[in-house]
């Protein structure tokens, strides 16, 4: 019933909106699909379905394979000696994070796999920073991490919040707030 009013009242809109097209009337159109669409999706059970467990552990891994790589060049690479510190820190946090992840991985049941090879985009990251020298590698370095760090938090957060599997669940309860770290330190440095 509701999935049927939610349609009426989209519909509606639509036709006002089309016999009275001002910028406000068309937002207001759009967002009215927007709902419907939202309500369709709910009651046909697709409502945005939380990550599977095996494209979780792909993005973790990512992430833990680029870090590690990323700061052993900051170790070597970066003139601040901020930026070097971090690079240590990040190898050794994001080696631990690959075993926990590995061991998560392991207890589930069917056990899920664990990708070994860093994908395209984040090698491209990588490569990038190899390329980059001086204070242009700071830059990059501290650029490339906000982002990655950002996106690892959002990943592991809803993974925490909705995620199917106990034992990465909980891997992702225990990560965010090394990530959350990260960044707050990421955040705190001057460039």
């Amino acid at each position: 019933m509701r999935l049927i009013l939610t349609t009426a009242v989209a519909s509606l809109a639509i036709m006002t909106a089309a016999c009275n097209n001002t910028a406000d009337d068309t937002a207001e159109a759009n967002m009215a699909d927007d709902m419907a669409m939202n309500d369709m999706n709910m009651a046909n059970g697709m409502a945005m379905a939380p990550m599977a467990a095996a494209d979780f552990a792909a993005a973790v891994a990512a992430t833990d394979m680029y870090e590690i790589a990323s700061g052993k060049l900051a170790q070597t690479m970066a003139t601040m000696a901020e930026c070097k510190t971090f690079g240590a820190m990040l190898v050794t946090d994001h080696n631990k994070s690959t075993a926990d992840l590995k061991a998560a991985a392991g207890a589930a049941s069917p056990a899920v796999m664990v990708q070994a090879a860093m994908p395209a985009d984040m090698q491209a990251k990588v490569d990038a920073l190899k390329a980059a020298k001086g204070a242009a590698f700071d830059k990059l370095f501290i650029e490339q991490q906000k982002e990655v760090h950002q996106k690892a938090l959002a990943t592991l957060q809803s993974y925490s919040a909705g995620g199917d599997v106990p034992s990465l669940k909980a891997f992702a309860a225990k990560g965010a707030p090394m990530v959350q770290g990260h960044l707050d330190k990421l955040n705190a440095m001057k460039m």
